[in-house]
């Protein structure tokens, strides 16, 4: 099996043309060298793959003869990645900022979804009497007339 194709069929790419973009882009190697999009994939053999800045290793176990459910995967290929490229992930997750800083543009749609529970919007549009919406003001006024 091609080797896009044995990348898209074990799901590590949603699309076989996105594996051929990758392996265009010199991020799949078999061994140690570097591989073409027609490159046949072979039982035993350990791929390493570039993707999310991490350094990912799989060796094969088996061919698939199509595109599996993601359950299925683990029969076909054994993830042999080192673990400290796991934990390099994990703190390149934890030092991102994910929330812009406050006063940069508009609220996102997550922001306005938070917005949502301290905003009751019920108790604004009740009010059909303004006099008693403004409590003292409009009794202010009434005196003064």
């Amino acid at each position: 099996m091609r080797i896009d194709k044995f990348l898209w069929s074990i799901r590590l790419y949603k699309t076989r043309t996105i594996a051929t973009e990758e392996i265009k882009k010199n991020r799949v190697s078999i061994g140690a060298s570097v591989v073409k999009s027609s490159k046949e994939v072979k039982e035993g053999d350990v791929i390493k793959i570039r993707k999310n800045q991490i350094d990912y290793k799989i060796k094969v176990i088996q061919i698939p003869k199509s595109r599996m459910s993601a359950k299925l995967v683990p029969l076909h290929i054994q993830d042999v990645t080192d673990k400290e490229q796991y934990e390099l992930l994990k703190m390149r997750k934890m030092s991102q900022d994910y929330y812009r800083n406050k006063g940069e543009g508009r609220p996102t749609k997550k922001d306005r979804r938070d917005m949502d529970g301290y905003v009751e919007n019920d108790v604004a549009t009740d009010f059909t009497d303004w006099d008693d919406f403004f409590g003292e003001t409009g009794d202010a006024q009434e005196n003064e007339d």
